[in-house]
């Protein structure tokens, strides 16, 4: 697994020296995204490749640890996302997505690797001043059980032109069952522009967190 991490790294690297950036987690057809979220309990990492309008899939990176910091998992993946509904609406736009995928997970408490699967449903709204957005995913192994819940609120500070830098307030609220006793909250500037969106924030453990998402 160590070695699969090495390697998506480095493709990771590559596509951000590379990379229109969506509110989503997968570009325009043709396009790659890769994206990153960073903080001591939670690293993830993805790279996908989107070979249709709707259909996105590649490698995917994750470490959870829990609030007490003595349990750790690791887990390496293929990731498939499916644009399965979208509500184009008069200055808004709607979205369900299935966010999925399939690999082996590694732990500290117990030996080797096990099988995991991780389906998921996303679903979002958006206009350019304020976005919301719901996530629902399983994460399941023989004998493990980390089901992850996140909502996000937030709102732009002004209109911006397409290609201007636009600033957000977004606030996220998230669990992993079996590894965080309380409600992570986290308040994040976000900065946002056709190709990228970074965000950065410090949590209600007072843990700093940054994500960063670029697409080309």
């Amino acid at each position: 697994m160590r070695r699969a991490i090495r390697f998506v790294a480095l493709l990771a690297g590559a596509a951000v020296m590379s990379a229109p950036l969506l509110a989503a987690p997968m570009g325009f057809k043709d396009s790659w995204m890769v994206m990153a979220d960073l903080s001591p309990n939670w690293r993830e990492g993805f790279l996908n490749y989107a070979f249709t309008a709707r259909d996105a899939a590649g490698p995917s990176l994750l470490y959870m640890r829990s609030d007490d910091k003595t349990l750790t998992r690791e887990v390496a993946e293929i990731s498939y996302t499916r644009l399965l509904k979208r509500w184009n609406l008069p200055h808004a736009q709607s979205n369900v997505w299935f966010i999925g995928g399939a690999g082996a997970v590694r732990g500290n408490d117990f030996g080797g690797e096990r099988a995991i699967v991780t389906p998921g449903i996303q679903v979002d709204y958006e206009t350019t001043r304020f976005y919301v957005m719901g996530l629902a995913r399983l994460y399941r192994a023989r004998g493990l059980n980390h089901d992850y819940a996140a909502t996000r609120i937030g709102f732009s500070f002004y209109e911006a032109d397409y290609d201007e830098v636009q600033p957000w307030l977004v606030v996220e609220a998230r669990r992993t069952r079996g590894l965080s006793d309380k409600l992570e909250i986290t308040p994040m500037l976000r900065l946002i522009h056709s190709r990228y969106f970074i965000e950065a924030g410090v949590n209600n453990s007072r843990q700093f967190r940054f994500n960063i998402m670029y697409t080309y």
